[in-house]
């Protein structure tokens, strides 16, 4: 069904994905699936600038899904958790365009402090740090574990330019972004570009199958020696914190540094070539 509704909102027939939501209400109640599937309703309307309907479905699906976390953890199955998360992004994302960062803000920072330990804490610190992360100081970097060399503080690295490439075992778009970095790398050395590669455990591996820590720690590295050859020095601290820190839950997540330790882009998902470059480039100015 969620499918469905998504595939609906896609080609912008609104009225088919009301009808089918409203005939599996009838038959199955709200449920989570109904839940995300709605979601897509405010993510579509959201994508197309309408944003006093994107409210309306975004505050739907809050009210709804904090009356089933009444009955049920957040994170006791897939779908609520993505409906709630979509839920705050839209409403935060339509305060934000209409003139108001300082209430999508509070917004957020309310909702991070009720679900900050769950597995929507990511998704909301990403938006909160799109209205507010650049500009400011770059936040510290937790490198208890990690793989490779061992990561420099980003306190050590002031002076310098620092790109934060946060990615994932599983994610392809990652992957596909390890050339456009390493031929960046190469050519911002002269003026000192560090790479520091932040990722984190998920609890499984290859195929999706679970994984004790130290097996999905040995297979994260199998995967680092494979795909990411071309930056065989990057350093890899590992850890959840570092992903809801900088609300990494978009792969990859890249994020610029300037010379004097501040964040000058942030930007959830793989960008193009020409655009990470103008975006060191100018970061990289003395």
């Amino acid at each position: 069904m969620v499918e469905d509704v998504r595939a609906q909102v896609g080609q912008n027939n609104y009225s088919a994905a009301e009808s089918e939501l409203r005939d599996y209400k009838a038959q199955h109640g709200v449920t989570p699936e109904y839940l995300e599937a709605l979601s897509w309703m405010a993510r579509g309307a959201a994508a197309m600038k309408q944003w006093s309907q994107a409210a309306s479905y975004a505050r739907e699906t809050r009210s709804l899904s904090e009356q089933l976390l009444t009955r049920q953890k957040l994170d006791a199955e897939p779908h609520l958790p993505i409906a709630l998360g979509a839920a705050y992004e839209v409403l935060a994302q339509g305060l934000a365009e209409s003139g108001k960062p300082a209430q999508a803000a509070t917004l957020l920072r309310t909702a991070i402090a009720r679900y900050g330990n769950t597995s929507i804490r990511a998704r909301l610190q990403k938006n909160l740090n799109l209205i507010s992360l650049v500009g400011g100081p770059a936040p510290a970097l937790q490198a208890t574990q990690y793989l490779g060399t061992k990561p420099p503080t980003l306190a050590s690295l002031r002076g310098s330019p620092v790109l934060l490439f946060f990615w994932a075992h599983w994610c392809a778009d990652c992957k596909a972004e390890v050339p456009i970095i390493a031929r960046l790398r190469q050519e911002f050395a002269p003026a000192g570009l560090v790479v520091i590669g932040p990722t984190q455990l998920y609890g499984y591996a290859a195929q999706g199958n679970d994984a004790t820590p130290a097996q999905e720690r040995a297979y994260i590295e199998s995967v680092r020696q494979r795909y990411y050859a071309s930056l065989p020095d990057m350093p890899v601290p590992l850890s959840q914190q570092n992903f809801n820190t900088y609300g990494a839950s978009t792969t990859p997540t890249l994020v610029i540094l300037n010379r004097a330790g501040q964040v000058a882009i942030y930007h959830p998902g793989a960008m193009p070539y020409d655009e990470l470059r103008a975006a060191l480039q100018k970061a990289s100015a003395r």
